[in-house]
């Protein structure tokens, strides 16, 4: 079963993420900012990891550097709000390897995750 870290300092967009990828057969670990995304990775080692960008404590960007200078070969797909495009292509520089739009169709995401994981 795919391992999926999902990283949104919203509880709701967690909990709704998690759902649909749960009831597609993924394992779901949370995350609700960047610093805890980093370490839960370390100790997790998940296969994909969903990412927010703005989120309190550490920002997405920097924690995918983080990620990526621990695993290079880390799959970190962003999730972001329409007008961060400016942000997105920050984290595809910093080795995320695509980008959802929020508010997200749930087809959208599992596509997305299938993508890399399967």
């Amino acid at each position: 079963m795919p391992k999926i870290l999902l990283v949104d300092d919203a509880a709701f967009m967690r909990m709704r993420s998690a759902k649909l990828l749960t009831e597609h057969g993924y394992e779901v670990a949370e995350a609700e900012n960047g610093q805890e995304a980093v370490a839960k990775y370390q100790s997790w080692n998940p296969d994909l990891v969903l990412m927010d960008i703005t989120m309190p404590v550490m920002d997405g960007i920097t924690a995918t550097r983080q990620i990526k200078s621990i695993d290079p070969d880390a799959k970190v797909v962003m999730v972001s709000a329409l007008g961060q495009q400016t942000m997105v292509i920050e984290a595809i520089k910093a080795g995320a390897r695509d980008f959802v739009v929020k508010p997200f169709e749930p087809e959208k995401i599992l596509a997305t995750v299938r993508k890399f994981v399967g």
